[in-house]
């Protein structure tokens, strides 16, 4: 019924076939912003990411593409399985090379399978189950471990539960945009001890002289961007020890994806001292990157989230996600949101070990948001 194809490099699609399923809700699924991570040389050879490509077709025209990769390891994943790695690997067997399908170093909820957005329901659940038995036999085929389907949307882990795929659930801060009319309408919706908190956040950053500079679009530089790649470098050397990103691909960004892009810089006399990228979706705007030259106290709040806060208002977009981690996003009016993969083991006893992690883990994690939600949320009690 479907024929399936496999690409090694993204130049081989054609742009419009792909962003005609990837659609323009999420920038980092666009053609354009994998095809910078390939040129950039951030994937591919000499990486740990190799694309392999799918497309999907169905009477000699292109229905899906899926960012499928072959994963040497689990860095630039953000849906961490390296105990599971690890057990594989005590046990006697290779965990890597295994299958990854999601976009790289962006823990962004998002399709990961890219259906022609004029497809009704019952074709789409055809095409993901079809897919999803493609995948199995990959892993089978070429002996590998797994396949991971991360941040991944609820409707298609729904739909890779039926196919016997494993379910995980995880967890991240969203601010949600309730129609407010300015930052003030916003804050009024919170608890007094909160509001005020926050309040004193940005006073004290305004007592700093510190002068917000926002840019998007052909307001960005390409000094700009180098500015914001040397702040990217500073965080991941002192955070994690290793950048996934180059130069290469900040500059590309620059060339071709500034319209997508939202920076916010700070700035003192000595000139600008700290910056955050954020990407610009249809709905949603996504805080990616963020460094500072001087350890400055609330200026990563400042720039990060409250400033996006100001912009998504003003800019009306639903919602706005910080990015991983972070459980002091709360108290910012962030709140917890679950977040989705879908796993296929080929070792059943494996498979069987995870399964029961995953049950345990779940329960803990729905147990959280619960508990937030109910006595750590920064928003006025309803009665």
């Amino acid at each position: 019924m479907f024929k399936f194809n496999n690409y090694k490099t993204i130049s081989l699609i054609d742009k419009k076939e792909w962003d005609n399923c990837s659609g323009k809700v999420n920038p980092f699924l666009s053609y354009t912003f994998l095809k910078n991570l390939e040129d950039s040389k951030s994937i591919g050879p000499n990486t740990s990411w190799i694309p392999n490509y799918i497309s999907v077709e169905y009477k000699n025209k292109i229905v899906a593409f899926v960012p499928l990769f072959i994963k040497l390891d689990s860095q630039g994943e953000y849906v961490f399985d390296h105990t599971w790695a690890n057990a594989f690997y005590n046990a006697g067997g290779n965990y890597y090379p295994k299958i990854q399908i999601s976009v790289p170093f962006t823990p962004v909820t998002g399709n990961r399978i890219l259906i022609a957005q004029d497809l009704d329901d019952k074709f789409y659940e055809k095409i993901i189950c079809s897919i999803a038995n493609y995948i199995e036999k990959l892993v089978d085929k070429n002996n590998f471990s797994s396949a991971h389907i991360t941040f991944c949307t609820f409707k298609e882990q729904s739909y890779l539960l039926k196919a016997n795929y494993l379910s995980r659930i995880g967890e991240q801060y969203h601010w949600k945009n309730n129609k407010y009319k300015n930052f003030n309408d916003f804050l009024k919706n919170l608890s007094s001890r909160k509001r005020k908190a926050i309040n004193k956040e940005r006073k004290h950053i305004k007592n700093t002289k510190i002068n917000i500079l926002v840019k998007t679009g052909n307001q960005i530089t390409d000094l700009d961007l180098k500015k914001m790649y040397n702040f990217y470098i500073d965080t991941s050397n002192k955070k994690w020890g290793q950048a996934y990103l180059n130069q290469s691909f900040f500059e590309l960004l620059g060339k071709n994806f500034k319209e997508k892009i939202l920076l916010i810089f700070g700035e003192t006399s000595s000139g600008i001292i700290a910056g955050a990228m954020h990407f610009i979706g249809k709905d949603t705007l996504y805080g990616r990157y963020w460094g500072c030259i001087y350890d400055i106290k609330y200026l990563h709040f400042e720039l990060c989230y409250y400033q996006a806060i100001d912009w998504a208002i003003l800019n009306k977009k639903k919602y706005v996600e910080g990015g991983a981690q972070g459980p002091h996003k709360i108290q910012r009016g962030y709140l917890p949101t679950k977040t989705y993969s879908s796993h296929y083991i080929s070792n059943i006893t494996f498979r069987d070990a995870i399964e029961k992690y995953l049950c345990k883990e779940q329960e803990i994690i729905i147990k959280d948001i619960v508990i937030i939600n109910k006595k750590y949320s920064p928003f006025k009690k309803k009665n």
